[in-house]
């Protein structure tokens, strides 16, 4: 679900089956509909105010929403009271690549994970900070970083 179409495509490279193009109200009703009724478990990955309703409006009653990261801008806690009528668990907090990185790094080097597709961008290591403005302005889904190894 998301209404970043590159993000989207990206998705569907890595075996998404059913994409959501839409959001508020349409995305949750579609998202419903696909789920007959409501999801056993979301993952919200955004953070944010909106996304949070979301994902406890498109779990289904007794389901269950895990996030990472730290939401951010949430001011009004309605999703949590969505939460509580519909018995939702909730359980979040970071995600620690490192934990996974070496297995992550096993599978790229093997040929088993290609993860070339979310990098949309490649910049010199004395141009990371035209990378990091890149992916805040969406211009690039995640940048890669090629460090000259000559000199």
């Amino acid at each position: 679900m998301g209404h970043h179409e590159d993000r989207l495509e990206i998705a569907e490279s890595f075996g998404a089956t059913e994409i959501i193009s839409a959001r508020g109200e349409q995305a949750i009703t579609e998202a419903r509909d696909q789920t007959y009724g409501g999801a056993d478990h979301v993952l919200e990955c955004v953070g944010t105010e909106s996304s949070m309703e979301t994902a406890a409006a498109v779990a289904r009653p007794g389901g269950s929403v895990g996030y990472v990261g730290v939401p951010m801008g949430v001011k009004d806690t309605e999703f949590l009271r969505t939460m509580f009528s519909k018995n939702i668990s909730l359980a979040g907090g970071i995600a620690p690549a490192r934990s996974y990185i070496d297995d992550l790094m096993n599978d790229i080097l093997q040929g088993t994970l290609d993860p070339s597709p979310v990098f949309t961008k490649t910049v010199e290591l004395d141009d990371i900070p035209e990378g990091y403005r890149a992916m805040d302005e969406r211009n690039a889904v995640k940048v890669m970083v090629k460090v000259d190894r000559s000199g």
